[in-house]
């Protein structure tokens, strides 16, 4: 049985893999937020995701029901980024700043 963590807003891999890469690099958890943008008489939702300093966007909008699909895009983007990148280097996690 799927542990009641996930049960209620579905599966989260790409959630999952950010937290535990943040554990593994010894840094801060990652921070979602939720952002939206009215779109007519309809309302698209998105997510971005801090790392280390660092926010990352969700690619793509999504409606209000796919909320937990929007936190799952910015993860993956982020531990993509996380996995590129050494952040305890200054240098590298920072760079064209």
């Amino acid at each position: 049985m799927p542990s009641s963590a996930h049960s209620s807003t579905g599966s989260s891999p790409w959630q999952d893999k950010l937290v535990e890469a943040c554990q593994d690099f010894q840094i801060p958890a990652p921070v979602f937020q939720i952002v939206s943008d009215r779109r007519g008489g309809r309302t698209a939702w998105s997510s971005r995701v801090t790392v280390h300093g660092s926010v990352h966007n969700a690619r793509y909008w999504y409606d209000g029901k796919n909320l937990n699909n929007a936190k799952e895009d910015a993860a993956e983007v982020a531990y993509t980024w996380l996995n590129g990148s050494n952040p305890s280097s200054p240098s590298t996690s920072k760079g064209g700043w």
